[in-house]
């Protein structure tokens, strides 16, 4: 069964990042009607929001975007720091949204960075206890109750899970922030609004589909260690 679970999310999770990358590439060849860069739309939203400790920097790969709360960054790919697009203008934009839930001490995006130590310990016990499982499970449990092992499990798990729930309001709202300003200040117009909006909405949905499998693979867990024990 967990077989399957992996290969039915694996399924999933495949189909929403091509639907995004195929999103991203149509959206990437509508030029803006106000030819501002991804890196000049960052710097003007953050600007906006009175922030001046954020810096808007260009990093390697292709939809690498992302906002870091340590040393204050937004991290923009190369083709969404040099685009013109309306695809440029909605990644950049929202990863713009995370500096200001960070500026505005959002509660969500504070809790989930206060996880970030607690759910990388749970990702290596967990890989640790596969790969066990994996080569040794026969002498792993003669060494410790099946119980325990599941315990350790479903603990791991329900860390994981809720970090992956409590991600997908930090991105909504970021999003909804993004997609406020970029209208307001009439970054896009009523055309390039609906693609920036379908290019968000696609790239929520692979977060959406994080946490529905590990919330299903929990539930799994779950059900074998109460069967187990029954």
């Amino acid at each position: 069964m967990i077989w399957v679970i992996i290969i039915v999310f694996g399924i999933l999770s495949f189909a929403v990042q091509s639907r995004l990358k195929s999103k991203f590439k149509k959206y990437s060849q509508v030029p803006l009607n106000k030819n501002l860069s991804g890196a000049e739309i960052a710097k003007l939203m953050l600007a906006d929001h009175g922030i001046h400790d954020v810096q808007v920097v260009s990093v390697p790969g292709h939809l690498s975007d992302h906002y870091n709360p340590g040393n204050k960054t937004v991290n923009l790919s190369e083709g969404v720091y040099h685009g013109r697009n309306a695809a440029a203008a909605a990644v950049a934009s929202h990863e713009c949204g995370h500096a200001v839930q960070h500026a505005t001490a959002y509660s969500m995006l504070e809790f989930r960075s206060a996880m970030v130590p607690i759910q990388n310990a749970s990702a290596k016990i967990l890989n640790i206890i596969m790969m066990v499982m994996l080569f040794g499970g026969f002498f792993l449990f003669q060494t410790f109750p099946i119980q325990l092992v599941l315990l350790v499990i479903i603990g791991a798990y329900g860390v994981m899970t809720l970090f992956s729930l409590v991600t997908l309001p930090v991105e909504f709202d970021a999003s909804k922030r993004a997609l406020a300003w970029v209208k307001d200040r009439h970054i896009v117009d009523n055309n390039e609004y609906g693609m920036a909006k379908d290019a968000l909405k696609w790239a929520a949905m692979t977060y959406v589909v994080a946490a529905l499998g590990s919330l299903v693979t929990l539930l799994y867990y779950v059900s074998i260690f109460l069967g187990n024990r029954d």
